[in-house]
């Protein structure tokens, strides 16, 4: 059986924070707006790994309310979300991923976080895309507010069932 999860973040631009994308630091100014680290592609991509695994979402998860989460890393909540599809002994077949952003340039950290995600849910690194694009200077991206994320995720299992009871 396969099963497709899909995941969207999006976060407004915090200049006091850190800027954190895929795992990866991207500069110490300049980040985003967010309970945990408001890495909006990490939240994206447990929405996605959530979603295929019919587990819910990350908001059920990891409440923005809980002080648990303030300021967490987000890499946290991919591990979690990897742990629910490994008790449906289902198997990650690809991750793919894209931000929009019209600020900054992400060509260079692309293979950066591509390996990063591929460590984080222990997959070769071919079965993870991440792909950035820009609005053209249109909308609240394009206007340097903030960042949008995008993820999709694959998952093929033997057994149609969804997570064990409890995992939300």
């Amino acid at each position: 059986m396969i099963r497709v999860g899909q995941g969207l973040d999006v976060h407004a631009f915090d200049d006091t924070r850190p800027l954190v994308l895929g795992g990866i630091r991207i500069s110490d100014r300049g980040g985003l707006a967010g309970h945990s680290d408001a890495d909006a592609v990490l939240h994206a991509l447990t929405d996605a790994l959530l979603g295929a695994a019919g587990a819910g979402d990350i908001g059920q998860h990891f409440p923005s309310e809980d002080p648990q989460w303030k300021d967490a890393d987000s890499t946290r909540f991919v591990r979690e979300a990897r742990r629910i599809i490994d008790e449906m002994d289902a198997e990650i077949s690809n991750v793919d991923i894209t931000i929009i952003a019209q600020k900054p340039k992400l060509a260079p950290f692309r293979e950066a976080m591509r390996a990063k995600i591929a460590d984080i849910l222990g997959l070769p690194v071919g079965r993870v895309s991440v792909k950035a694009t820009t609005t053209d200077h249109l909308g609240f991206i394009g206007r340097g507010d903030g960042i949008c994320a995008m993820a999709i995720v694959s998952l093929t299992t033997e057994i149609d069932h969804t997570p064990l009871e409890g995992a939300l």
